[in-house]
């Protein structure tokens, strides 16, 4: 998964095709919780590009797109949000997949 390099990079990537944002930071235990089976899931769904986030990084970023949980996930389909799964909870892979599929 590529990591986020700037904001600019941000908006070319959200109007561009079908992306999902993940944000994440490198403290968070529930972040690192999901990475064992991210790949598996970014393969099954190719369609879509994933981009992951660093919140501490990017918390301007955060705080405009209303993220205030971590792992969440934001996509974007040629600059329109098509759906959000955004909660400070621990994300299953099935939770993860049927977010995925719903959009």
């Amino acid at each position: 998964m590529e990591n986020l390099q700037s904001i600019d990079q941000f908006e070319q990537l959200k109007n561009t095709g079908k992306v999902v944002f993940k944000f994440t930071a490198d403290w968070c235990p529930d972040c690192h919780f999901i990475d064992p089976f991210m790949g598996e899931v970014e393969e099954q769904f190719s369609e879509f590009q994933f981009i992951s986030v660093d919140r501490d990084e990017f918390i301007d970023l955060c705080v405009e797109l209303n993220i205030l949980g971590i792992p969440s996930f934001v996509a974007f389909e040629n600059g329109n949000e098509i759906g959000r799964f955004v909660s400070k909870d621990r994300k299953t892979r099935e939770e993860i997949e049927l977010f995925l599929q719903s959009i």
